[in-house]
């Protein structure tokens, strides 16, 4: 799983909805949450958490996307398997992790170094403690 710091810069409530707005590394990330009870306002430090399969990667992103969260991140490492790449990526203080497939890493031409693109989609994100 992987942890990110941020800081609640907003939230948006309908009915059982919730959309909570954070700032982490300078960057601005979304979480959407149904039925949300954690006793957060704004400004609440806050650790976020996303799975590795949920991360997805773009290189050389252009144009528009609906996905809330677009990281930019440093490539530290890439573990390629059989079936399946273990990239670490670094988010400021962050370590991050994604895994995709092996084909996709390759045709990505992804190394050590690469600046790409993170994407999690809000419904993805969670808070997974309140700091403080």
């Amino acid at each position: 799983m992987n942890h990110i710091t941020a800081t609640v810069t907003a939230i948006e409530s309908m009915d059982d909805l919730t959309i909570v707005s954070f700032e982490a590394e300078g960057q601005t990330m979304r979480m959407m949450g149904l039925g949300l009870t954690l006793p957060i306002v704004v400004g609440s430090p806050v650790t976020l958490a996303a799975k590795a399969s949920n991360i997805a990667l773009a290189k050389d992103l252009k144009g528009e996307l609906s996905t809330s969260n677009q990281l930019e991140c440093v490539i530290e490492s890439i573990n390629n398997g059989q079936l399946l790449s273990s990239i670490k990526l670094r988010f400021g203080d962050a370590l991050l992790e994604s895994i995709t497939t092996r084909t996709s890493a390759l045709r990505m031409g992804l190394k050590a170094g690469d600046v790409v693109t993170t994407l999690i989609k809000a419904s993805e994100l969670s808070i997974i403690k309140v700091n403080g």
